[in-house]
């Protein structure tokens, strides 16, 4: 744990805010808040429970977490607009639901003639206590964006509004999936809350992410 590198972080997620801007903030010189994040000093409370009130983060977050999940693989944090599509989904509650789901909807794509689909895909919360204790099942839901022009017959097409989203791209995600996707999330999260910004869930997708080699993150807002 490091509150320089906590302190760090935060800046980053506040719009880069400078160490200029947050000594201007706090009334003290660049030079202490360059202290602190090379962990020479320590704010005193007052300053400290004013950190927390412009990060909006609690003193535990700021002395005792380890706030930066951020890497060399996470880049382009941004606010998105993200156009309106049509979808179709597979849902699989299974041991290895995102393999199964993803496998039905590029099968559905394929048998449409369409050989480089936009595939995207979310966690299925509807699992029961003994189907993730017990048989260590979850869930997975794949979709597949149509292309324009294309309505498949046979399938149930759900429709997205053009929308807001936080998101954030990962480089290598499945190197290291269980450590690296959920930080993503986190990540997401911390410059939510840093700024502000409120997560939607209703009339929209949440949060989903692209799948391939590399892959973004998205949280609606």
């Amino acid at each position: 744990m490091s509150l320089g590198k906590n302190l760090q972080y935060l800046r980053r997620l506040s719009k880069d805010m400078t160490q200029e801007a947050l000594a201007e903030r706090l009334n003290v010189s660049r030079q202490t808040i360059s202290k602190w994040e090379m962990d020479i000093a320590q704010p005193e409370i007052d300053n400290a429970i004013e950190l927390c009130k412009i990060f909006n983060c609690s003193l535990d977050n700021l002395f005792i977490e380890e706030m930066d999940k951020r890497s060399d693989i996470y880049s382009n944090l941004r606010i998105e607009e993200v156009d309106g599509f049509r979808y179709i989904t597979h849902t699989v509650v299974s041991s290895d639901p995102e393999g199964d789901a993803l496998d039905r909807v590029f099968k559905y794509a394929a048998d449409h003639g369409v050989t480089d689909p936009r595939v995207i895909g979310w966690d299925f919360p509807h699992v029961s206590v003994e189907q993730t204790s017990v048989y260590n099942m979850h869930g997975y839901t794949a979709a597949w964006v149509l292309p324009d022009g294309l309505t498949p017959e046979g399938y149930e097409i759900k429709e997205q509004p053009r929308h807001r989203y936080v998101a954030i791209h990962i480089d290598r995600p499945f190197d290291n999936p269980f450590v690296t996707i959920p930080g993503a999330y986190q990540t997401l999260n911390d410059y939510m809350k840093v700024n502000g910004i409120v997560h939607v869930q209703d009339g929209v997708i949440p949060c989903f992410e692209t799948d391939g080699d590399t892959m973004d993150i998205y949280i609606a807002c």
